[in-house]
C-alpha cells in the first residue's frame, strides 16, 4: 500500500502531542485526525496522508465500536478506529487496515 503525497497548501495549525487532534501512529511517522482526514508534517509543510488501495486485516476478531476502548477518528464517510499502531475501517463485512 502506498500513499498519496498531497501537499495541504492552508494549513495553518501546528499539530503536536498537546494540539487536541487525534495522534494516529502511520509507519515511520504519526498523523494527526483533522477535519475528516489525517495530516502528517513533511518537509515543513503539512500533507494530506491517505492510504491509496484496500488492505484486508485477516484475523480480525475484535468488533470496534462505541465503548470499544480504542480512539475513533472521523475519517472522510466513515470512522476508523485506531488499534495497535494502525487504522481499522469496517469494509463490506471485514476490517480494512489504513
Amino acid at each position: 500500500m502506498t500513499t498519496l503525497h498531497q501537499e495541504h497548501p492552508t494549513h495553518e495549525h501546528t499539530h503536536g502531542p498537546a494540539c487536541g487532534h487525534t495522534e494516529v501512529p502511520h509507519g515511520d511517522h504519526v498523523d494527526y485526525a483533522h477535519d475528516g482526514h489525517l495530516h502528517r508534517e513533511h518537509s515543513g509543510h503539512w500533507d494530506e496522508c491517505e492510504p491509496a488501495g484496500h488492505s484486508t486485516h485477516e484475523g480480525h476478531d475484535h468488533t470496534h465500536g462505541d465503548g470499544c476502548g480504542h480512539p475513533a477518528v472521523t475519517h472522510g464517510d466513515h470512522v476508523d478506529y485506531v488499534h495497535d499502531g494502525h487504522r481499522h475501517a469496517a469494509h463490506e463485512g471485514h476490517w480494512d487496515d489504513h
